[in-house]
């Protein structure tokens, strides 16, 4: 699954989608009523929110609320909107919004209004969605059903999961799909009275912009899609990728402990640093650190390590210290950091595995799943099963399934797409077939990069890009025979916190808190 880019000679920047600015009153606000609601991080930010159709095919029915902000442009010339989107489903991104305006060059983001949204079921959004309140909470069954009764267990909970959705919100989970949310898109542009919006997502909301791109490409302006959905393999077989791609992404960090260990003195073979690791594995399925992190909580502390390198350090600390030492506090507050779910996140939950199941066709028989699963374990073991639970609502889902949406499109302006090599959560390969699709996109590649969202996160070779396109629309066009567009050398590894030298980028840092886990 992780397919090197080519390595191109130069590439060969060409003016792309260039439209004349629109003075700034060309297009008022109208149906929306803007509140500041800054924060100290950002000061800037105003808050509306605007009334949808639940059913878009019944635009009379009943309505439900979306939570919108925005950083508003400070040119004298406006670029228009750019709607912004951090993934999941079930990213909130009204924070975001923020965020983007902040990181870009201010005299690109002042350009913009800067456009962030709580998708429908989302946060702010009203109705907002909790199926289950603590599903994550602690102790939970091991994921790894190595007896029937655990995969009893294990079952039970998915069912009871998926049953819980569908009583409590039987009305609306027939309408949380991507398609749904795409036709809130446009009902916001409208709103903003803008004939076309910008478009910058990652992850998820990648596919969440190829398919607005695919309804609406009319009303595309420009569009970048940063670490990339593969949308040929909406969901099932997407999840299945991921599972070997965090395998490799594990044992990377399981090779970065190995090279300091003079630090961390968990021994200079990665292979036998990874034994540690599921002996330390095996000890919490018997006794869970402090009653709170057994096995499963361990695999969700270290899954965001596949997600952005840039907690590796802590996590390296807190795994020395159980191993070493048998001290448990640094494990227990790395998993408090990384992988407890708060309230937030069980929203979040609830609308990833509504709108995941609801996208489309998921095996109906559960053989189909254990099959997989044991096969994916059998080679990658580090996220198998821990994926396969997390996903299995989708195999008892109260809501008919729709059709993934084909993405081709060749009615687009130029789009640019950013992908590493090794990002785990939505592997090289997704990057590859979405350029293939998009006919006139241009993909640039972070080679050797494992973090998933790497553009506005420190890497300025990646960032030139952004920004040249953001300005005049400006995409690159590769020379060579790789299948990229242009290349850029990954961002610096992260160094032990003992080093006392800066580990990762404070900007890398607060955009994966924003964007959060499981795509």
């Amino acid at each position: 699954m992780r397919t090197r880019a080519a390595v191109l000679c130069a590439a060969a920047a060409v003016l792309a989608g260039s439209v004349t600015a629109v003075p700034a009153a060309a297009a008022p606000s109208a149906h929306l009523s803007w509140k500041k609601c800054g924060t100290s991080d950002y000061p800037t930010l105003q808050c509306a929110s605007l009334k949808v159709p639940l059913d878009h095919a019944r635009p009379s029915g009943r309505r439900i609320t979306l939570a919108l902000s925005r950083v508003p442009h400070t040119a004298k010339t406006s670029q228009g909107p750019l709607l912004v989107n951090p993934g999941g489903p079930g990213g909130s991104g009204l924070t975001l919004a923020g965020f983007v305006a902040s990181a870009l060059p201010r005299k690109v983001a002042a350009q913009y209004d800067v456009i962030g949204f709580d998708p429908r079921g989302v946060g702010r959004s009203s109705p907002a969605l909790d199926c289950v309140p603590g599903h994550f909470g602690t102790v939970r069954p091991d994921t790894v059903p190595a007896t029937a009764a655990l995969e009893r267990t294990n079952l039970a909970r998915a069912r009871s999961f998926a049953a819980a959705c569908g009583r409590r919100y039987a009305d609306v989970l027939p309408y949380l799909d991507t398609v749904s949310a795409v036709r809130d898109m446009d009902a916001i542009r409208r709103a903003l009275g803008a004939p076309r919006i910008s478009y910058f997502g990652y992850s998820y909301g990648t596919y969440l912009g190829a398919v607005y791109a695919k309804l609406y490409p009319q009303r595309v302006r420009r569009l970048v899609l940063d670490s990339v959905v593969d949308p040929t393999g909406v969901w099932y077989a997407d999840n299945l990728g991921q599972e070997y791609a965090f395998n490799a992404r594990h044992r990377a960090l399981m090779a970065w402990i190995a090279r300091y260990d003079s630090t961390y003195h968990l021994g200079r073979d990665p292979e036998k640093v990874e034994a540690e690791w599921y002996a330390m594995r095996a000890a919490l399925a018997k006794k869970p650190a402090e009653g709170k992190v057994g096995a499963s909580e361990l695999e969700d502390t270290f899954i965001p390590g596949g997600y952005y390198d840039g907690h590796w350090p802590y996590l390296a600390d807190a795994f020395a210290a159980y191993v070493r030492d048998g001290r448990t506090g640094p494990l227990v507050e790395a998993y408090q950091n990384f992988g407890a779910v708060s309230g937030s996140g069980d929203n979040g939950y609830s609308v990833y595995t509504a709108v995941q199941c609801r996208d489309s066709s998921w095996p109906g028989s559960w053989n189909w799943w254990r099959a997989d699963a044991w096969r994916v374990y059998a080679k990658a073991p580090f996220m198998a099963w821990n994926n396969a639970w997390y996903n299995a609502p989708c195999a008892f889902w109260p809501a008919a399934r729709r059709r993934p949406v084909n993405i081709a499109n060749a009615k687009l302006p130029p789009v640019l797409l950013f992908q590493a090599t090794d990002d785990a959560a939505t592997p090289y390969t997704g990057g590859v077939t979405a350029h293939r699709l998009l006919a006139r996109s241009s993909l640039v590649v972070e080679e050797g990069g494992g973090n998933h969202g790497i553009t506005l996160s420190g890497n300025t070779c990646l960032d030139k890009y952004l920004v040249a396109y953001l300005t005049d629309g400006r995409v690159p066009r590769g020379t060579g025979p790789g299948v990229a567009d242009a290349v850029c050398a990954k961002s610096p590894d992260p160094k032990p916190l003992a080093t006392k030298a800066a580990s990762t980028s404070s900007r890398g840092s607060t955009l994966h808190a924003l964007l959060g886990f499981r795509r």
